[in-house]
């Protein structure tokens, strides 16, 4: 559909209509100190022009940046054919797919979605995909609250502090008791779980690995949950998961993740994809809808989305959450993605993102001032104590092209000399030697003596 834009005609009609003299007046909700000063001033160009002003503002993008930042959006490889396919017109609609009368395509991809993340999970059952992880985290402490009948959550501090946020806004409209456990060097206390789980506790919600890269004694985690009736949600990192026990295996109820690495581009944080998959018996509180495979009367194979519970699809007192939209394009993409790498590939990708991390690791606390956070085992994503503080450390290898990782202390005010570093299969050997490199230079600069 062209965009005709409306004149200055149209827009004294529409506010004439509406009981307004100006644009302003609709802005009076709006308290003055919040307001934007100055108008935006938008130039009147060509599209020769415009596309060459675009151009020239592309280009203050840091080109050839080598990122090793983490913390739940990673820097993989994208295969050209995914975006091929993925552009299909088929697949690239606005349009979200919830009604009965969805193309048996977009469908089909849904269900291959769903046994994806099934078989990465080992649970029973996943569903249509949801926001992002964050979002997916929230839901999941509902669905154990609908389940057990229960208003009380227990969130271990090595969760993903940005997960965290979610779950308190999530919550703060609810009638929820929701314990923050702190962490005990770098993972969770579960001293102060037992003290903290009780007959009231729908769920514990841990991370594997969690978001310093560690690994988590999850075995503990399921046996102090499930001793007083409670559901163990947790939240993995799809690709740290191919090396790992699956969650099936030691016991979980509920595992939900961010789908980012499986294909989606980084794009400045978003948009992302949420997972969420759950035992057999969980299957009817779950968010959001479920496609399954089917015959019909004819015999003929199909695909159906079986369950829709969401507030508009049945009595809203009935409903498992207000999910609107199940993210159809990111999950396509992973979904794509999966398919390409297969089962081998996938492990693949997350050896060398491990072998890699491992490299970067052992080069860097080789250097003075650099040693590890906390001693722990990792997958592919680690702290290390800086020097400095790390926010400074990240600045300054920035204009070297290097992002360097994250910072610890923006969540966390006790560890602003904690630099969370990830590595993923794109990072090579020349790029892990001009990070070590870079920060053997910081150590030994005059960065150190100013502070």
């Amino acid at each position: 559909m062209s965009y005709i834009s409306n004149t200055g005609d149209d827009r004294k009609k529409m506010l004439e209509k509406i009981g307004m003299k100006t644009i302003e007046d609709l802005f009076t909700p709006i308290p003055k100190e919040l307001r934007l000063k100055n108008r935006v001033q938008i130039p009147v160009l060509s599209e020769m022009e415009l596309l060459t002003e675009i151009e020239s503002i592309s280009k203050q993008n840091a080109e050839g940046l080598a990122c090793f930042a983490g913390g739940g959006v990673y820097d993989h490889f994208i295969p050209s054919a995914l975006e091929v396919v993925l552009s299909r017109p088929e697949f690239m609609t606005a349009y979200t797919p919830y009604q009965a009368e969805v193309a048996q395509g977009t469908l089909q991809v849904i269900y291959e979605f769903q046994t994806h993340i099934c078989r990465i999970t080992g649970l029973d059952v996943a569903n249509a995909s949801m926001y992002d992880g964050a979002s997916a985290s929230a839901e999941a402490l509902i669905l154990a609250m609908n389940v057990t009948k229960r208003n009380k959550v227990v969130i271990s501090d090595s969760v993903s502090p940005m997960w965290r946020d979610v779950i308190s806004t999530y919550f703060s409209g609810r009638s929820v008791e929701v314990v923050f456990i702190p962490m005990k060097d770098g993972a969770t206390d579960f001293a102060k779980i037992a003290d903290t789980v009780d007959e009231n506790t729908a769920a514990l919600l841990v991370s594997q690995p969690n978001f310093f890269g560690f690994l988590e004694d999850v075995e503990t985690a399921v046996d102090l949950i499930h001793k007083v009736g409670g559901k163990l949600v947790v939240g993995i990192d799809p690709i740290a998961q191919a090396l790992l026990k699956t969650p099936a295996e030691y016991g979980a109820d509920i595992v939900v993740g961010e789908g980012q690495p499986f294909g989606v581009p980084i794009s400045f944080g978003g948009p992302l994809v949420g997972f969420f998959a759950a035992i057999k018996e969980l299957i009817r509180f779950m968010p959001g809808r479920i496609v399954s495979r089917t015959n019909d009367v004819d015999g003929k194979e199909g695909f159906v989305l079986t369950l829709q519970t969401r507030e508009q699809h049945i009595r809203r007192e009935k409903a498992t959450s207000n999910i609107c939209t199940n993210q159809a394009l990111c999950a396509t993409a992973v979904t794509i993605y999966l398919s390409l790498l297969g089962k081998e590939g996938y492990k693949h990708v997350a050896l060398l993102s491990a072998e890699k991390a491992q490299e970067t690791f052992n080069k860097i606390i080789s250097l003075d001032g650099f040693e590890p956070y906390f001693n722990r085992p990792f997958v592919r994503e680690f702290a290390i104590k800086t020097p400095i503080p790390a926010k400074l450390v990240i600045s300054e290898l920035a204009k070297n092209k290097l992002l360097a990782g994250i910072d610890a202390g923006r969540w966390f005010k006790s560890l602003d000399d904690c630099l969370i570093i990830a590595c993923t299969e794109k990072r090579t050997s020349s790029e892990i030697d001009r990070l070590t490199e870079s920060l053997k230079e910081l150590s030994t600069s005059g960065i150190l003596s100013s502070l």
